[in-house]
């Protein structure tokens, strides 16, 4: 284990405080959990964080055990979890559940991020229940700039491709509405025929694939979590 200055307790949640409440370290670990194994991939969820302190907190994360890294001779270098790192997944989900259950909605949407949601949407499309042929979804947000309003989800053979440029296929569905709304839906703090209804949302396109996107969108792993008052 990596040896820094700590809480000097020999309580085993002031142990594992050490390694894992210094800033965004928590979230580097979440990436991993969803299946982050390459620096670009972590930065791509994490996006506000520099890449100076993400190798940092990786060099950290290997020296506790948590992470095991693997270079290879092309110059490749893959991260995994170790079993200790894989034994943190209750506790990442635990918090997350608790954030999802406890904090106000309005506190959950402060903070919008299109490269984030868009991220996540990504990885967690269903492709099962989307076309076999190629699909292409495009997502606009109009109150963005335009470095950030446009973003296209091309599905084909199962895999899932996120661009922010437009890739040259035709547009299946167009997806146009506020990164709040699209936010709020994938939380599970509203749904699409709601903010259709309330005209925060536009889809154009498919009639299928509108009419499914409840159901191939995925939603946050957090999103049937039941919400309480605190």
């Amino acid at each position: 284990m990596v040896e820094r200055d700590g809480y000097g307790q020999f309580c085993p949640v002031s142990m594992a405080s050490e390694i894992l409440c210094s800033r965004w370290t928590t979230l580097v670990v979440r990436e991993f959990l969803c299946g982050s194994t390459r620096f670009n991939e972590l930065r791509r969820g994490l996006p506000k964080m520099s890449p100076a302190l993400l190798s940092k907190r990786l060099k950290e994360l290997e020296q506790s055990g948590v992470i095991t890294v693997t270079r290879s001779a092309n110059g490749i270098t893959d991260y995994q979890l170790t079993a200790a790192g894989e034994e943190l997944r209750p506790l990442i989900i635990g918090l997350g559940n608790w954030a999802q259950r406890w904090m106000e909605s309005r506190l959950s949407l402060k903070n919008l991020d299109p490269s984030l949601l868009m991220w996540d949407m990504r990885r967690s499309l269903d492709t099962r229940r989307l076309p076999t042929r190629r699909c292409t979804i495009q997502f606009l947000y109009p109150e963005l700039s335009a470095a950030q309003k446009s973003w296209w989800l091309v599905v084909e053979n199962g895999k899932v491709d996120l661009c922010n440029f437009d890739p040259g296929y035709d547009v299946d569905l167009l997806v146009e509405g506020l990164l709040r709304s699209m936010t709020a839906i994938w939380m599970g703090l509203t749904t699409i025929r709601q903010e259709t209804d309330a005209e925060t949302l536009k889809l154009e396109g498919d009639r299928v694939l509108a009419r499914d996107m409840q159901e191939w969108l995925g939603l946050s792993v957090f999103a049937k979590t039941p919400r309480m008052r605190a």
